[in-house]
C-alpha cells in the first residue's frame, strides 16, 4: 500500500472521529503546555468516565471544526494551537475546568518563568548545610546564618514580586528551600456548550468559595443593617432589637430618675 495513501486515510478517520466526538455536551480546547507525558496520561485516566480527551495536529483540528456542522464551534479555531488538545464530555464544561485545576500538580520554578504570587522566603530554620549555599543565599538578597549545623534565613524576604522573571538563580534557591509556586495540569483554555463558546472557564474551587464566602458576609451584614427579614437575618436583628431596647429602656430609666 502506497505511504501516502496510508496517511491520508488515518487523516480522514481522525477527522471523522474528532467530528463525531463533537456531537457531545462540551468540547473543550485545553493547554497541555509543559505537562509531562505521564501526568497527562494520569489525567486522561481519571476523567475516562467524564470525558475524552484527544491530541491531534491543528490542522486536523480546524478541518474538523469546520465540518462538524454546527457553526458556533468554529469560534474555537482561534484557541486551537500545536500546545492544545481537544476534550469532550456530556457533563458541564465549567465542572470539567474545576476537575481539571483540582487534578494539578506541584511544579518547581525554572529560569523564565513569571512568577504567578510573590514569591516569600520565611525567616527560620532551612535544612541546609552550612557551605557554598551560603554564598548563593546572600547573592540573592537574603540573609543566611548558621545556627544548630543548618543554615537560617534571618529576616523574611519577596524574592521574587508577582509577574516577576524569575531568574536562574533565584530558581535554584527556591528549589534549594523546597518552595513549589507553580502548579502543571491541563489548562481549560476555551469551551463550547449550548450553542455558545465560552472563552473564560478557568474554576478554583477553593478560590470561588472563598469569594462567595466574604460576598456572603458582606451582604448579610447590609441586610442586617436594612433590618431585611430572612432566615439567616432574624437571629441578628432580633439580637440587635434587644439591644436597642435595653438602651432606650436604661435612656428611660435615667430620666425618670
Amino acid at each position: 500500500m502506497d505511504k501516502s495513501t496510508h496517511v491520508s486515510e488515518a487523516k480522514k478517520q481522525k477527522v471523522k472521529e474528532l467530528a463525531e466526538q463533537m456531537k457531545r455536551k462540551s468540547v473543550m480546547v485545553v493547554s497541555v503546555r509543559s505537562v509531562p507525558s505521564a501526568q497527562f496520561q494520569d489525567i486522561k485516566k481519571k476523567l475516562r468516565h467524564k470525558a475524552k480527551i484527544q491530541v491531534a495536529k491543528k490542522s486536523l483540528v480546524d478541518f474538523a471544526l469546520e465540518h462538524s456542522g454546527i457553526k458556533e464551534l468554529r469560534e474555537l479555531e482561534k484557541f486551537v494551537n500545536d500546545n492544545t488538545a481537544l476534550l469532550f464530555s456530556d457533563e458541564d464544561a465549567f465542572e470539567i475546568s474545576a476537575i481539571l485545576t483540582e487534578e494539578k500538580a506541584p511544579s518547581k520554578a525554572k529560569a523564565g518563568q513569571e512568577a504567578p504570587e510573590d514569591l516569600i522566603v520565611p525567616a527560620g530554620l532551612t535544612e541546609l548545610a552550612p557551605g557554598p549555599d551560603i554564598s548563593a543565599l546572600s547573592a540573592v538578597g537574603l540573609q543566611p546564618k548558621v545556627e544548630n549545623g543548618k543554615i537560617s534565613i534571618m529576616k523574611e524576604k519577596v524574592l521574587c514580586k508577582k509577574g516577576e522573571i524569575i531568574t536562574p538563580e533565584k530558581a535554584s534557591i527556591l528549589a534549594k528551600l523546597n518552595i513549589v509556586p507553580f502548579k502543571i495540569g491541563l489548562e481549560a483554555v476555551a469551551a463550547y456548550m449550548n450553542g455558545k463558546v465560552y472563552s473564560d472557564i478557568k474554576i478554583d474551587k477553593t478560590e470561588a468559595v472563598k469569594e462567595l464566602e466574604e460576598s456572603f458576609a458582606r451582604s448579610l451584614a447590609f441586610a442586617v443593617e436594612l433590618n431585611y427579614p430572612a432566615n439567616e437575618t432574624l437571629d441578628f436583628i432580633l439580637g440587635k432589637a434587644s439591644l436597642h431596647e435595653k438602651a432606650i429602656a436604661s435612656l428611660v430609666s435615667s430620666h425618670s430618675n
